[in-house]
């Protein structure tokens, strides 16, 4: 009779993995996914596309010298990982199921716990890219790490407490400045539907629209069509959420992109998810059994840890961190809700 282990051999998890897709988030797009060999990696900061002038000389005089702008620094990769554990009575049932059935049941039930544990590792990287769109730093910040790692947006192009209820307050005015503080020209507004509604009740884009003294509440699609008229962005809104798990085994939902945030960032992606290899992954590269090249970016494994009581794991993992090439020609604002 097999055991749990070789019912969720490690070659079977990998050729799941393989072969499921896993739902994409906003973050995918902006920070094209690619896997590399080191757990290192040098972030490139392009400087920015707005030409440098040269200078008139005298015939025969030596050519001015040019630097790069250009910023490069060595950044390691972020060990996530999460695991579920297996309980005795789970076990006792999938080794002596009463029915084929139910064994496939149960076996299905396994995977499906697979399927979350590697969900909760995208979740996790997709909440640090969308921390860099709407701040420009990562926050690592859990299980006995502290750090914050700045990405370099300028502290110009940013703008704090913005208060678009102030009955002077004129937000296409405000968009319109920080359109101008860029020298690439943003094409896309990325802010929540908190914000966005805020906007399309606003009395002086309501007034732009209808005319004054117009009672009504302007639509998404008017509001960007106005915006594009003007040579603005288009609003694009983001309320994707997680669960984070607390303490006390409760579950609290909170959103990737923050419901105060408005970021307006360019038409091009915005850099890189980097992946890279785990303990995991290396150690597994010694077995004769496994085709190590067939390993995603995601590992996902069954293990077990102890024989009193029972104990076996299930475990997803990855080393991964976003890169930004591009801080210079985003510009992220904090609009106040209350």
């Amino acid at each position: 009779m097999d055991g749990v282990l070789e019912i969720f051999d490690q070659k079977g998890i990998i050729d799941y993995l393989k072969d499921r897709v896993y739902p994409t988030y906003m973050g995918t797009e902006l920070f094209p996914e690619e896997k590399r060999d080191e757990l290192k990696f040098d972030e490139l900061s392009e400087g920015s596309n707005i030409p440098v002038i040269a200078s008139v000389h005298a015939f025969d005089a030596e050519a001015e010298i040019g630097t790069r702008e250009a910023q490069e620094r060595s950044m390691e990769l972020a060990l996530i990982k999460r695991k579920m554990q297996l309980k005795e009575e789970e076990i006792i049932k999938l080794l002596h199921p009463r029915t084929n059935v139910e064994k496939k049941q149960l076996i299905n039930r396994v995977y499906a716990d697979v399927d979350n544990l590697v969900m909760s590792i995208i979740a996790r990287i997709e909440l640090m890219r969308m921390e860099i769109v709407s701040k420009g730093t990562v926050t690592l910040a859990e299980n006995d790490l502290t750090a914050v790692l700045d990405y370099g947006v300028p502290e110009e192009h940013k703008a704090a407490n913005v208060d678009w209820d102030k009955a002077d307050s004129d937000p296409i005015s405000d968009i319109m400045a920080w359109y101008n503080k860029l020298g690439t020209k943003p094409t896309r507004i990325i802010t929540s539907n908190t914000v966005l509604a805020k906007m399309t009740r606003h009395q002086n884009i309501v007034a732009a629209l209808y005319g004054n003294g117009a009672k009504r509440i302007a639509t998404a699609g008017e509001l960007n069509n106005y915006l594009e008229s003007l040579g603005l962005p288009k609003i694009y809104t983001n309320d994707d959420t997680y669960r984070k798990q607390l303490k006390n085994g409760k579950f609290e939902t909170k959103r990737f992109f923050p419901e105060n945030s408005f970021s307006m960032i360019p038409g091009e992606t915005l850099g890189k998810t980097i992946y890279g290899p785990t303990p995991e992954e290396v150690r597994l590269s010694t077995r004769p059994d496994i085709d190590i090249e067939a390993v995603g970016k995601i590992l996902a494994m069954m293990y077990e840890e102890s024989t009193d009581p029972v104990s076996t794991w299930i475990k997803a993992v990855a080393t991964s961190l976003p890169s930004l090439g591009c801080a210079d020609k985003i510009f992220q604002a904090e609009i106040k809700l209350a």
